[in-house]
């Protein structure tokens, strides 16, 4: 069982940035991030194959949000640009899917962290 710990959340302006970052105990083929905000469904916003490079993004964030590995690190980093007040949300490190074939925004997550606020105004 995968260990996700997330940090980096915070309070931005509209129009700035932000930086997740998501400790992973070990590399798994297929980890993201996910948000959630009150009143809204789950929504995965990234996935990332670990070893083929392939990246996944929900259209609400394509242009805006990149992932990142630095398996020195054990970090999964999320680099979001020009945040909107509707990025507000619960974001939450994610590792392996349960359809192992894919890694998609579409796929269902097995593994979560605990998670971390990002609030836009």
């Amino acid at each position: 069982h995968v260990q996700l710990v997330e940090s980096g959340g915070g309070s931005v302006q509209a129009g700035g940035s932000l930086r997740l970052s998501c400790r992973y105990s070990a590399k798994r083929k297929c980890m993201g991030w996910i948000r959630q905000s009150p009143g809204k469904e789950r929504e995965s916003v990234i996935a990332r194959h670990t070893i083929g490079g392939t990246t996944s993004y929900a259209d609400s964030v394509k242009g805006r949000f990149t992932v990142s590995l630095d398996d020195s690190q054990n970090t999964l980093y999320l680099d979001m640009q020009n945040l909107k007040p509707e990025d507000t949300a619960t974001y939450t490190c994610a590792a392996d899917q349960h359809d192992r074939t894919v890694c998609s925004v579409r796929g269902s997550w097995l593994n979560y962290g605990q998670g971390t606020q990002v609030t836009v105004s």
